[in-house]
């Protein structure tokens, strides 16, 4: 594992602040990787980042909802610094990412995410990856790893195994447990459509400081990060994500065998570091979830930190990774 000294010295050699601390108040400073690059994937044109040697082990960070690739803005440097190839791609429906085709339905669902990633390896040439990642980042990334773990290296997942199961999901949970997921019935309606559409900059605010309640974020990093909901399909394909999953809305039949697969909870048996934070709550353990681990496996919790863990825990999110690749 990484000190903070080393992870400061990882941040200084890419080109930023000193420390951690210093690199956390200049959030609206220029990120480490420049121009963003473009490539045509599957059914996207994805914009990404790259940073770190061309000939270095890949890693890819996934971003989640409501946040972006800035999630990653100190741990992306930290990994160059340490020799990987380090990719961030806007995932579909976020920042210059786009569809190549207006007649594609602009879907939601987590097969289609995975197929996106698995799309976008194949057109960098891109054979196996250690993949990282939280929220809808760690759902991608779980999801690519228990379907395709010949093209996993080993995982890194912010709040465990989030492969959604249908069926599971609509069982109720404790009353209090719902109240945290308000925005998913509050997107099955057309009013809750029309107030996203209207009011995403402060929607997504009020997200931030729920999700992650002692994390003090500043106006510049949140509307830094805020550019990427400016999508055209950004709002289309947030509020399918949440439909799909309550089964208000379908998915598409090109991937039906991968959900299908999916909904047999399939173990994924790649190397994999488990990340739980206050946002967890009463799973905090990973008890729930462990089982879901066949392989080389450790579950590791963060006191008082929220649900952008890469950019509230840089050096911790950067430790797990260096980990479990050392591990693998």
């Amino acid at each position: 594992m990484i000190s903070r000294r080393q992870f400061s010295q990882a941040l200084a050699v890419a080109g930023l602040a000193t420390t951690a601390a210093a690199t956390a108040t200049a959030h609206a400073s220029t990120p480490a990787w420049g121009e963003l690059k473009q490539v045509r994937a599957g059914l996207l044109d994805v914009g990404y980042a790259e940073l770190g040697p061309a000939d270095g082990p890949v890693t890819i960070l996934l971003h989640g909802w409501p946040y972006d690739i800035h999630s990653f803005v100190d741990v992306a440097p930290a990994l160059a610094a340490k020799g990987h190839r380090v990719l961030i791609p806007y995932l579909r429906g976020y920042g210059p990412t786009r569809f190549l085709h207006a007649h594609t339905k602009r879907n939601g669902q987590q097969s289609a995410i995975a197929a996106d990633l698995i799309a976008f390896m194949d057109a960098l040439k891109v054979r196996k990856a250690t993949l990282a990642g939280f929220d809808w980042g760690a759902r991608t990334a779980c999801v690519t790893a228990a379907l395709w773990p010949e093209r996993v290296k080993a995982l890194v997942s912010v709040s465990g195994y989030l492969v959604v199961n249908l069926e599971q999901n609509q069982q109720p949970l404790s009353p209090q447990a719902e109240l945290g997921w308000w925005y998913q019935y509050y997107f099955a309606t057309d009013r809750g459509v029309k107030g996203y559409e209207q009011n995403s900059y402060e929607f997504n605010k009020l997200i931030w400081r729920l999700a992650s309640p002692q994390w003090d974020f500043d106006e510049a990093m949140y509307a830094r990060s805020a550019t990427a909901w400016k999508n055209p399909d950004h709002v289309a394909i947030v509020v399918h994500n949440y439909r799909w999953r309550l089964q208000l809305a379908l998915g598409e039949h090109r991937y039906d065998g991968l959900e299908r697969a999916l909904q047999a909870k399939p173990v994924i048996s790649v190397p994999a570091i488990t990340v739980a934070s206050d946002f967890d709550g009463p799973n905090k353990d990973g008890a729930a979830y462990r089982k879901q681990f066949s392989g080389r496996y450790e579950h590791r919790v963060l006191d008082g930190i929220g649900h952008n863990v890469p950019q509230e825990a840089p050096v911790a999110f950067t430790e797990a990774v260096l980990d479990v690749v050392k591990g693998a």
